[in-house]
């Protein structure tokens, strides 16, 4: 693993320490005692026993910063100007049905700007990482996004409005705009390793509309330091307050961003 700031080994070490508690839950996906929390918004006794392992590690080293989870909501620390981001489990629907993609996702804010994140695949063992400045990282390899050029070799990645949300029609309007014009859209339930797919170059862009901060702010910081562009899908709104994005790499960004703005 290369080596980062204080505060990176801190995130990746809460970052497996949940990751190997939430295998164990994982391989007895069957037995979890599950309760909805709304609409499709699945929560389990894993979800909730992997923040806490995470809370307790990252508040054992830097016990002044603010905190903002998913399953326990926000936190101010005596630090004004820090705060972690976590997503103890993104993708819970698919560890409940036993599909092996889903993550953890944390991430460090400083003064507004995410400078750290980590976005841990237990399943995969793969650890995506970055700083603001150091670069993005999978396990021992650098990353960069895809160099394609072309929009009709290119994939790209979204998330499905469920149960009825609001947001479908705008989605399947994008979708018939942009599937005409690339070589396939996929849609694998995790925001965050989306995120980093696209830093990988596995993918070639992702948008999504109606996230929360804790789904992408660990994957906008491993995207950017890969080399690839983020913009708001509305410009001018602020990614993580609107919680919509589109990701590409450099080269095909404009031509990929017009399509789903409908330009």
């Amino acid at each position: 693993m290369q080596q980062g700031s204080a505060n990176l080994n801190v995130m990746i070490k809460a970052a497996r320490k949940a990751g190997r508690s939430l295998v164990k839950d994982f391989r007895e996906v069957e037995n979890l005692q599950v309760s909805m929390k709304g609409a499709g918004d699945f929560v389990s006794k894993a979800d909730i026993a992997a923040e806490e392992i995470i809370k307790n590690e990252l508040t054992a080293a830097r016990p002044n910063y603010g905190w903002l989870g998913e399953e326990g909501g926000g936190e101010d620390g005596k630090d004004p100007t820090r705060r972690w981001i976590v997503d103890p489990l993104d993708g819970t629907t698919n560890f409940l049905h036993g599909l092996p993609h889903w993550a953890v996702s944390i991430a460090l804010e400083h003064k507004g700007e995410i400078v750290a994140g980590v976005v841990f695949d237990p399943a995969k063992d793969e650890m995506f990482f970055a700083e603001k400045g150091g670069g993005a990282f999978m396990n021992e390899t650098r990353l960069r996004v895809s160099g394609r050029a072309r929009m009709i070799e290119s994939i790209f990645a979204t998330g499905l409005p469920f149960g009825g949300r609001a947001d479908l029609p705008e989605t399947l309007q994008d979708l018939a705009r942009l599937l005409p014009t690339c070589a396939g859209v996929r849609r694998w339930g995790a925001a965050a390793l989306d995120l980093a797919y696209v830093a990988a170059g596995r993918y070639d862009g992702f948008w999504e509309r109606r996230l929360n901060a804790w789904d992408i702010a660990a994957g906008l910081v491993i995207l950017r330091e890969a080399g690839g562009l983020v913009e708001p899908i509305d410009k001018g709104d602020d990614i993580l307050a609107a919680g919509e994005l589109i990701g590409a790499n450099e080269v095909i960004f404009d031509k990929f961003a017009a399509v789903i703005r409908g330009e």
